[in-house]
């Protein structure tokens, strides 16, 4: 048996956002119909705030069974490796031989961005055209792409704590989208007035406050990761409808919710449901076109391996990336 390794620019060729959104929509309902299983990543803790991560999930309705293994390197910013560096492996679900290796930098930052394409599909208002951005990298980007398939974005302000990197963004981002796209200096001035906000930082501290949050404002928070980071200040929390990709991921892992907690601004009912049982239709949603909206992404091992599930099949289907024996059985004395 043949295993299929992707590098970041086949992954970029095999996978257009667009798609990866509806795949996203497919497995988080199943996830919400007990047609996956996705346990709670581990990591283990390296020197300098660096974590390696693990992140097991099984989509029964596919036959798909997956890891990824993230290294986590906040160091990185800046620098010209991504903050996150890892691997998917896709294995048969049936003999447990590994099926595809990808790169797992470009798995993670196209499928981050196309769940919260579902989200904002699902949850922001439906003429919602201002986009603010909070940050200036490769999640920004893939997810002013995202953006852009699911609501008809007229405008988008960006906001970088480092001037050349969101100039830089907004020069290039307006040429490859054929949109209106302006950096600004301050992240107020980014939030004021939009009607979808995405916080893609690395920030551990709040860089959305809730005073800014126009009524109808639906937020796509991304950046942090860990119980003792967050983006959003409580008040933007206590203000929202707060929906999230995994309760028990948000109990576990979300600052931006354990903080606003811990501070008495929510309590755990707060969380009105996961985002797969909104598609299913076993939560509410938006009420009123005044309600602010805020979903928690976490990112969930069962998202890589759909992506990876799906990829492998493109990949056979259409001859892109390299195939190769890693093992078999090997006869006694060999």
């Amino acid at each position: 048996m043949t295993t299929v390794i992707l590098t970041q620019r086949e992954i970029r060729q095999l996978l257009p956002m667009a798609e990866c959104v509806e795949q996203m929509a497919e497995v988080l309902t199943a996830l919400a119909r007990d047609e996956a299983t996705s346990p709670l990543r581990w990591g283990m803790r390296l020197a300098g705030g660096a974590i390696l991560g693990m992140m097991p999930a099984a989509l029964h309705s596919r036959r798909a069974l997956g890891l990824k293994i993230v290294a986590v390197f906040p160091h990185n910013h800046g620098t010209p490796f991504d903050s996150h560096q890892g691997l998917v492996t896709l294995f048969d679900a049936e003999t447990g031989a590994p099926r595809a290796i990808l790169d797992a930098t470009e798995v993670t930052a196209i499928r981050t961005a196309a769940v919260s394409a579902v989200a904002t599909r699902a949850l922001a208002r439906d003429g919602a055209d201002d986009l603010a951005i909070l940050g200036a990298g490769t999640q920004a980007w893939t997810h002013l792409e995202a953006m852009l398939c699911v609501r008809p974005i007229r405008r988008v302000r960006v906001f970088s704590a480092t001037p050349k990197n969101r100039e830089a963004f907004a020069r290039q981002a307006e040429q490859r989208f054929a949109v209106e796209v302006r950096a600004v200096d301050s992240a107020r001035g980014a939030v004021e007035g939009a009607s979808i906000v995405c916080t893609t930082t690395s920030s551990r501290e709040p860089v959305l406050l809730g005073e800014w949050l126009a009524p109808g404002t639906h937020v796509n928070a991304v950046g942090a990761c860990v119980p003792a980071a967050r983006e959003l200040d409580a008040r933007a929390v206590a203000r929202a409808r707060l929906y999230v990709d995994r309760c028990e991921s948000a109990l576990a892992e979300s600052g931006d919710f354990l903080l606003a907690r811990a501070e008495g601004a929510v309590d755990d009912a707060h969380i009105l449901g996961e985002l797969g049982e909104l598609l299913c239709g076993e939560c509410e949603g938006r009420r009123s076109a005044a309600d602010i909206t805020l979903f928690k992404s976490l990112g969930l091992g069962v998202e890589d391996v759909a992506v990876a599930h799906y990829l492998h099949g493109r990949a056979l289907a259409t001859g892109v990336g390299v195939q190769v024996e890693l093992g078999g059985r090997r006869r006694l004395g060999e």
